[in-house]
């Protein structure tokens, strides 16, 4: 099949892909804006700081580098987040919530942990991931019997960020760029299960036969039986005739 073919394909079909994209963009627009909850991260950054008499050398950064892995799970454990949950009991979570909530992540080769907690609202969520912050940096002592963790940064509970699960101009590109190639698909498959003969190309490559005539399309208008008004000839009256008769 040619470019052009394709082409006269989408073309003959043109309203099949506006209708499906439309209806793509608006269950995108009611999703978007009706039924999706917000949810909000707030993110505390903590660093591992393993100090020795000598002060800072590469092989103290690296052993902080390799106490990080056993950190996040510390950070995650039950030993953490029960005291979590005993000092703070405004926040209405348990322990096993607040395990499942809160992510920690670090660079390579980096002493900085960011501690991310999603919830949906930013207040709480700020107010999570501090206290997590807190405790963990009040229990590594009792627990690694060494004090190396320092607080670089909290969540401001004050700020006013954007979700993080809410973007409807992705959202809509995303539903039109799907919806338009589903279209397409849609419209060649249609035309590739369609086993009529549309042109004399077709005939003469299926049948091998040479095309003697064809029937062109005929509308309703071409079906009405075509009146033309015509006069009917008049009759002559007594003593008008063509020819004049001869009196005897």
């Amino acid at each position: 099949m040619e470019l052009k073919q394709y082409f006269r394909v989408i073309q003959k079909k043109w309203w099949l892909i506006v209708m499906m994209v439309v209806v793509a963009l608006t269950a995108a627009s009611v999703k978007s804006f009706y039924f999706t909850t917000p949810v909000y991260a707030a993110n505390a950054k903590l660093i591992v700081n393993q100090s020795s008499g000598d002060g800072l050398n590469a092989s103290t950064i690296q052993t902080s580098i390799f106490l990080i892995n056993s950190y996040k799970e510390i950070i995650k454990s039950s030993a953490v987040m029960n005291k979590v949950v005993e000092q703070y009991p405004e926040l209405g979570e348990s322990a096993s919530q607040l395990a499942a909530r809160i992510s920690v992540s670090s660079a390579n080769n980096s002493q900085v942990m960011n501690l991310v907690y999603q919830d949906t609202s930013y207040e709480k969520a700020a107010a999570v991931v501090n206290a997590v912050s807190t405790v963990f940096k009040a229990q590594i002592p009792s627990i690694m019997n060494i004090d190396n963790i320092t607080i670089l940064s909290e969540a401001d509970p004050a700020a006013n960020p954007g979700a993080i699960n809410f973007n409807p101009v992705m959202n809509l590109l995303i539903s039109f760029m799907v919806s338009f190639v589903l279209a397409i698909g849609f419209i060649f498959l249609l035309d590739y299960l369609d086993d009529t003969l549309k042109s004399e190309s077709e005939v003469l490559e299926i049948m091998e036969a040479p095309v003697l005539a064809s029937v062109g399309r005929m509308t309703k208008s071409d079906l009405k039986p075509a009146f033309k008004s015509k006069k009917a000839p008049q009759q002559p009256k007594a003593g008008e005739g063509k020819y004049a008769t001869i009196q005897q």
